[in-house]
């Protein structure tokens, strides 16, 4: 086929990702970038008449792509685009490339509480020798005694149980279909999540969020968890039932929580905001992180790959990859 295609980067999410893409093409195509808001000059033109979007969100709101044969999301979730604004014939495909990144970050923040190196380093600079080997109260706990958790089994859960694994952890999961893997000691299905978690130190939610796993993690599940246990949020806000997670830490019939993913974000109009309607602020026993997990270098590098290979594709007639 090897037609010239418009490309359009749409908003400050895409933008990430539009440097150096040329150089990850076959062949030169005409390239644009616009504002989230298509509110400049030509922006809603461009938007109309482009042949791949890469963006993330598609609403009744905006113009209708009316020429588009690819909506090309540079992330894995795709909860901000409305399929039945897609013009027929059009697809839609994800990236990933975020696993290695956020399963650092769930073993960081997870091994924060068992080795805590900032509250030594502050203590022992004013002299105090609070976690002195053989001194009486000073002992720590170990990740690698710990049961983790994982509802969800997709590309996070799968690189975080190995993760897991290389530190000694027991790995359990909760999945709709039944998981055979050398990196997890038990299987249960959804229908025993209930069982899951209270089997568990650390449950980590990794799951998109659909009209199936809205509210999946709700009180009755919390409740079964174990009061020392810890939750880890880093698939989607709203799969935890907001204001049950809030309860729980908040009366404290839970250990703790480690939330990267939220309820409320930042808009075009306001650019800083709270992250839940309830005060996560207040609470000591949360550990609060602004959907940073999967952000680095490389998951960016990854997925402008992802990107550019879809495009590839694209022009040259062959099948997408990641396609929803």
């Amino acid at each position: 086929m090897n037609s010239e295609l418009k490309i359009l980067f749409h908003g400050d999410n895409a933008a990430n990702f539009r440097h150096g893409i040329e150089g990850l093409l076959h062949r030169p195509h005409h390239i644009v970038s616009v504002s989230q808001a298509l509110d400049l000059p030509g922006e809603k033109a461009h938007f109309v008449t482009a042949d791949v979007v890469v963006g993330i969100a598609l609403n009744s709101a905006m113009p209708k792509p009316l020429q588009m044969r690819l909506l090309q999301a540079p992330a894995a979730g795709t909860d901000g685009i409305k399929r039945d604004c897609m013009p027929a014939g059009s697809q839609l495909a994800n990236c990933f490339g975020h696993e290695n990144a956020i399963a650092e970050y769930v073993m960081a923040a997870l091994l924060n509480r068992h080795v805590p190196l900032h509250d030594a380093d502050q203590a022992l600079r004013q002299g105090e020798w609070r976690y002195f080997a053989g001194r009486p109260g000073a002992l720590r706990t170990e990740l690698g005694s710990q049961t983790m958790g994982l509802l969800g089994f997709g590309h996070i859960a799968k690189t975080l149980a190995l993760r897991a694994k290389a530190f000694g952890m027991r790995v359990v999961v909760a999945n709709r279909s039944p998981v055979n893997s050398d990196d997890v000691d038990q299987s249960f299905g959804l229908k025993d999540l209930h069982a899951m978690m209270g089997a568990c130190d650390v449950v980590v939610v990794t799951l998109p969020l659909t009209e199936t796993t809205r509210g999946l993690v709700d009180a009755q599940a919390i409740a079964a968890m174990r009061s020392d246990a810890v939750i880890v949020n880093v698939g989607r806000g709203p799969v935890i039932d907001e204001f049950a997670l809030f309860h729980a830490l908040q009366n404290q019939t839970l250990g703790g929580a480690i939330v990267d993913t939220w309820y409320q974000y930042p808009t075009v109009e306001t650019t800083a905001c709270a992250p839940s309607q309830f005060d996560f602020a207040s609470l000591k026993n949360v550990l609060m992180s602004p959907h940073m997990s999967g952000w680095t270098e490389g998951t960016v590098q990854r997925r402008k790959q992802t990107i550019a290979d879809n495009i590839n594709r694209l022009s040259e007639g062959k099948a997408l990859l990641n396609v929803l």
